[in-house]
């Protein structure tokens, strides 16, 4: 007998799983499209809802601001492009729009520089370090409204502000904080900054603690200051809890309105108007709620030019 005739035959798998059955990976497949497709199901819910209450909203007020709806009646004209020319156009608007990129700015880069101070700072080997972070952060938990009234009432005239210069020999320096266009725009941006400044500090925080200590030391090893540890290792390593303070402070800087309209009012003689606080003024005081939604949609998109202008700037490396 020979050695093939001898040797016994061995099923394949797919004979012995029949060969209609489908292969691993094909079944594989068939599975994840199931699981998909379960899994769709279970989010109709959610989506429906989603759409109901954020999509047709969104959509049915991108069509009124190309209306002159009132905000009451139930007929409206169609304006066309009206509302977003008479933005561009007008006085107020262009100043509202000015005064909002400035206050954006500014709040972003004051904020930033003075949270970063603060995290190196209890970042430290200070005893009381725990207590500073404490300290420092919570401004961030109180109500902005209560802030805002806070503020108004330490910088009235007379006020603690005020008291403050008179005790150091200023009192006759003490300027109109809210009353004069310049110092009120300055009020507004100390009172934002000194409420988030520990919540960008707590943020860097983290991106601090989450350098190598290995890499610190190499360097001190090679002999680098501390300017020079700063520049060359922390910062380069701070780039992504950077990325994300920038887009959080630009952002909240843009939509800016409980503080501006509780402190200011958009005052004095809108000097410190932004887009927020007159879109608020058009809809409600003045019941022009077709050019409300314009000033509502001119603010969405300046939002998301500046958020995709900072994202690809982080990818890019400018942090």
């Amino acid at each position: 007998m020979s050695v093939a005739a001898g040797t016994s035959h061995r099923p394949s798998l797919s004979e012995v799983r029949g060969d209609d059955a489908p292969p691993a990976p094909a079944r594989r497949r068939l599975a994840g499209v199931g699981q998909s497709r379960a899994l769709l199901v279970l989010a109709i819910p959610a989506l429906l809802f989603y759409g109901f209450a954020v999509v047709v909203p969104s959509v049915r007020g991108a069509v009124l601001a190309f209306t002159n709806w009132d905000g009451l009646s139930q007929t409206y004209d169609f304006v066309g492009l009206d509302n977003f020319v008479r933005i561009f156009t007008t006085q107020s608007s262009l100043d509202a729009l000015k005064m909002t990129l400035v206050f954006a700015v500014s709040v972003t880069v004051l904020q930033n520089g003075i949270g970063l101070l603060l995290a190196l700072g209890v970042n430290s080997g200070l005893k009381s370090r725990n207590f500073l972070r404490v300290l420092f952060f919570a401004p961030v938990v109180v109500t902005p409204v209560v802030v805002a009234y806070l503020w108004k009432f330490m910088l009235t005239p007379g006020g603690a502000a005020d008291g403050v210069l008179a005790a150091v020999g200023l009192g006759g320096a003490a300027p109109s904080w809210l009353g004069d266009p310049g110092w009120a725009a300055v009020s507004v941006v100390m009172m934002i900054v000194w409420q988030h400044a520990g919540y960008s500090m707590v943020i860097y925080i983290a991106g601090l603690q989450s350098i190598p200590q290995e890499v610190n030391e190499a360097a001190l090893v090679d002999g680098a200051g501390p300017w020079r540890l700063f520049s060359s290792v922390t910062w380069p390593l701070l780039a992504p809890a950077t990325a994300i303070n920038v887009m959080l402070t630009i952002i909240g800087g843009l939509k800016m309105f409980t503080e501006v309209f509780v402190l200011t009012a958009g005052g004095p003689g809108g000097a410190t108007e932004t887009l927020s606080t007159l879109l608020y003024k058009s809809a409600f005081q003045f019941s022009e709620f077709g050019y409300g939604i314009a000033l509502a949609l001119v603010l969405a998109l300046v939002v998301g030019v500046f958020s995709v202008t900072q994202q690809r700037m982080a990818r890019r490396g400018a942090y």
